[in-house]
């Protein structure tokens, strides 16, 4: 065996070893300094390291800036930056790319982001700090760059103290706040003069790392988009640390903010290069609210509302008095009940001339209410409850039916012409009113209820506060709810339409005793006392303060509907119970009332959804908008008696209506048969004429508002011409209905000068609409909304008690003598 020697044995080994893989030499960080450029080039095999050393002082935080730059387009092949810190690593590529709408890309080639400040702890004493920086390529050629490293100065915010800074997409910037020990609350405020570029205002917790880029900052903290002005509130319960970051990211596009795509210079990989877009931002954190302010915002809003139970009260008890001192005067008049009664009420009452024309003397008109005896009148006047007795029992009296096409033709109406039927059944008729609206209230707001919970529970586990509309210049949260103010405001609605609810029924059950009390002659004075409608007038003002509490619980535009709904029955209930007054007998069903309501409410909701310079939706609707005019008109001007039969086939129903046009307007075109109520609906229809030309013409972009005027408006009309009727046939106002005439009207007056303060929109994006935004104007709590949720419950109160009070002069006067208008 003969054996290799010993050099040719080693050289072999060395000629394997040279075949094996070896690990590549660890590359040797080059010292470096802050503030000082340094240029280089990287590829495939050359990369290249940097070690920047600081110190840290206890209580004091620095935080780094790192800035690159490489002039390569090169999208294969970008260069990669890796900065390693104590605590976490970040790490980004140039060209940065950020993606917009239809796969867009914006690139930039200038990159700068501030690194995750470490704070040592107190009793640590100062800390070394290393950070590396690591640059490289896959690239085969070299590809130069240019790296800066500053230290940052004023990276902490202060307290009522203004900062101006800029950002830009592929240079956000974030700063630390924290938290004084006197402070439990702040408010962040961030203003730019320009609108343009859209920007994302971020609070975020001291956590590694920061998001600070357009794709990840939602990912975490809470933020909302901003145009010229943004406001977040954070509370320090919120931040164990009691401290946070505030990151300020401008977008690539300003579609978010309602701006359009931008039109640049592509080439045709649809790829934007460094579009300039930098912004000018200033931050101002200043203190919140502290809890007293919460208490006393609270005990003002309940006191204020207590007045008007006292006053209420006083009232009652004026009444009272003045009751009791009428009834002893009574009790030791000279005069018997006989002579008193007899005194009040004349043999015969005198006729107008020409109201012959179809005409019903006495003894038929008191045949058909069949009121021969006291006795049977008690019974028929009495509100006993009778399974038998249902809303199909109205006309069961024969005379009636045969008489009321004639009685309704007369040139002159008087209320017992319109108040034939039973008591009894008319008020379970607008009884109906009353319980429906519960229902109705009771199916609606809990859906209502669990859907607003949800909202804010999205808004407080996602921090998205582009999620609601709320003015968050004056949003004071409390517990879950990000804008209690906005919802303690409403509580108004609900005490006011409570204390209706105690009204009503105080007059009810006065009525109640009355009619007991006195024989059934009485019931042929007054306007009749049927109170189903007011009591469905107060749950329906209490429903809208309910409502509109849960609408602004996360105002936005999938739940408007929640703020106006109960406003459209509120505004149509009030214009049934002005036309029951002097109509009862003829009045709308509930069922038809509130199946109009619900036609309506559907109308607002594809109005705001189809509405916006849709216009096709507009002549629709004002199609729909004159011909009900007129459809109303002509059962208001014919008392109910114009009927239309859907079973014609022979178009007779043309051939009526010509000959109705014929009679009426040509043959007596000079003066109309009724000219008082021709005159109440020319000028209505002239109103919804003109509203339907107007959103034709405009196409107003809040339908839901412009909808509700349409109801106010008539309702305001109604009311007027009901007003000077009353005077006109020689009425009085007493001094209660007068005193509410004129408070209703300034009070909405001011009302309606705060709602039009718009401080937000959600017709428009939430950038957009925190532009709008206010600081508070009472008490530094509640804004202009707010206090137009004040006064317009006061005003809707008014409003309700003048409806209530307006005929009470009319108690003593026979109804043969009441004027129908």
């Amino acid at each position: 065996m003969v054996v290799p020697p010993a050099g040719a044995l080693c050289a072999l080994l060395c000629a394997l070893c040279a075949l094996l893989p070896r690990a590549a030499p660890a590359l040797a960080p080059a010292p470096a300094a802050f503030d000082r450029l340094y240029q280089g080039a990287v590829s495939l095999r050359r990369e290249q390291l940097y070690a920047f050393n600081y110190s840290c002082r206890p209580g004091q935080v620095d935080a780094v800036r790192v800035y690159v730059k490489s002039d390569s387009e090169d999208l294969q092949y970008p260069v990669l930056f890796v900065v390693r810190q104590q605590k976490g690593v970040l790490s980004w590529q140039v060209p940065l790319i950020f993606r917009g709408l239809y796969q867009r890309t914006y690139n930039y080639q200038e990159v700068s982001r501030t690194l995750c400040p470490t704070e040592p702890a107190p009793d640590t004493g100062p800390l070394e700090q290393v950070i590396f920086v690591d640059v490289a390529s896959m690239a085969p050629s070299p590809i130069k760059y240019e790296l800066l490293v500053t230290r940052v100065k004023n990276f902490q915010l202060m307290t009522d103290k203004a900062f101006n800074f800029t950002a830009s997409p592929s240079q956000p910037q974030y700063f630390l706040y924290k938290f004084p020990q006197d402070v439990d609350s702040v408010i962040i405020k961030v203003v730019s003069e320009t609108i343009y570029p859209c920007s994302v205002v971020s609070v975020q917790d001291i956590v590694c790392p920061v998001y600070d880029l357009d794709h990840n900052v939602e990912f975490n903290g809470v933020y909302q988009s901003m145009t010229k002005q943004a406001a977040i509130t954070i509370q320090k319960k919120d931040f164990t640390g009691e401290q946070f970051f505030v990151v300020f990211v401008i977008k690539p596009e300003d579609y978010a903010c309602g701006g359009s795509v931008p039109s640049t210079i592509q080439d045709k990989g649809n790829h934007t290069w460094n579009l300039q877009r930098t912004k000018h931002l200033q931050v101002t954190i200043v203190p919140s609210i502290p809890e007293s302010v919460y208490v006393q915002a609270m005990l003002f809003s309940f006191l204020s509302f207590l007045s008007f139970y006292m006053g209420a009260l006083m009232v009652a008890c004026m009444h009272y008095v003045r009751a009791r001192r009428k009834m002893s005067a009574e009790r030791y008049s000279p005069d018997d009940g006989s002579r008193t009664m007899a005194a009040s009420r004349p043999i015969t009452a005198g006729t107008p001339e020409g109201s012959s024309y179809g005409a019903i003397d006495e003894s038929s008109s008191s045949g058909g209410r069949q009121m021969s005896s006291p006795e049977h009148g008690l019974r028929r006047g009495s509100d006993t409850d009778s399974s038998v007795e249902e809303e199909s029992d109205f006309d069961t009296m024969p005379e009636i039916e045969s008489d009321k096409n004639v009685i309704r033709t007369k040139m002159f109406l008087y209320l017992s012409d319109l108040s034939r039927k039973d008591r009894r059944i008319v008020s379970k008729k607008y009884k109906i009113y009353f319980w429906n609206i519960i229902t109705i209230a009771v199916f609606y707001a809990l859906p209502v209820v669990q859907l607003v919970i949800t909202y804010q529970t999205v808004v407080n586990v996602t921090g998205n506060q582009d999620i609601c509309y709320y003015n968050f210049l004056c949003a004071h949260p409390l517990g879950v709810l990000s804008a209690f103010n906005n919802v303690l405001s409403n509580m108004g609605h609900v005490l006011l339409g409570f204390l209706f609810l105690l009204i009503v029924l105080h007059r009810d059950i006065l009525h109640r005793h009355t009619m007991e009390a006195k024989d059934a002659c009485t019931l042929e004075y007054g306007i009749p006392k049927h109170f189903g409608l007011f009591y469905a007038m107060g749950i329906a003002l209490m429903m809208e303060g309910v409502l509109s509490a849960c609408y602004h619980v996360c105002p936005n535009y999938s739940n408007f509907q929640f703020d106006t709904s109960f406003m459209y029955m509120i505004a149509g209930l009030c214009m049934l119970k002005l036309y029951q007054a002097r109509h009862p007998d003829i009045n709308a069903s509930a069922y038809s009332a509130y199946a109009s309501f619900a036609v309506v409410i559907c109308l607002a909701v594809l109005g705001v959804v189809f509405g916006k310079n849709n216009m096709w939706f507009w002549a629709i609707f004002s199609i729909i908008h004159v011909f009900a005019s007129l459809a109303l008109s002509t059962q208001i001007y014919y008392m109910g008696r114009f009927k239309i039969d859907v079973s014609d086939t022979d178009f007779g129903i043309f051939r009526r209506a010509a000959m109705v046009l014929y009679t009426d307007c040509i043959q007596q075109c000079s003066r109309p048969m009724y000219m008082d109520r021709m005159v109440l609906l020319v000028a209505g229809n002239l109103v919804n004429w003109s509203f339907a030309i107007f959103g034709l013409v405009y196409r107003p972009r809040d339908f839901a508002s412009y909808l509700l005027g349409i109801f106010i408006c008539n309702l305001l009309l109604y009311l007027a011409f009901y007003i000077i009727m009353k005077l006109r046939s020689s009425e009085k106002l007493l001094p209660i209905p007068l005193f509410c005439i004129v408070a209703t009207a300034i009070v909405w007056g001011a009302a309606l000068y705060f709602f039009f303060q718009n401080l937000s929109s959600w017709e428009e994006t939430p950038a957009e609409s925190r532009e709008k935004n206010r600081p508070c104007a009472l008490l530094g709590f509640f804004d202009d909304h707010d206090i137009w949720h004040f006064l317009s419950a006061a005003a809707l109160f008014f409003s309700f008690l003048v409806l209530l009070t307006l005929d009470d002069d009319l108690d003593t006067v026979r109804r043969d003598q009441i004027p129908v208008f």
